[in-house]
């Protein structure tokens, strides 16, 4: 499995109107709004990286107030 982290930059005030959103997008374990220069940190589990890259390009970035996404990749177990 692929675990993965996804930080989203959001318009001001509509992470919590994104959160439930982005909770059920498919590979989506776990989504939190968060303080510092990221609004949201979205957590993945998948069983292959394209799934995370593939719903981060086409679900979480075609929200209207996502300004930016950064994606991490764990590399360790």
């Amino acid at each position: 499995m692929v675990r993965a982290y996804v930080a989203v930059e959001t318009d001001v005030g509509t992470s919590p109107e994104l959160i439930e959103s982005i909770r059920e997008m498919d590979g989506v374990e776990t989504a939190h709004v968060i303080a510092g220069d990221w609004d949201v940190m979205v957590v993945f589990e998948v069983p292959e990286v394209y799934q995370v890259l593939s719903t981060t390009t086409t679900a979480i970035q075609a929200l209207d107030a996502v300004l930016d996404t950064k994606t991490y990749v764990a590399i360790d177990e």
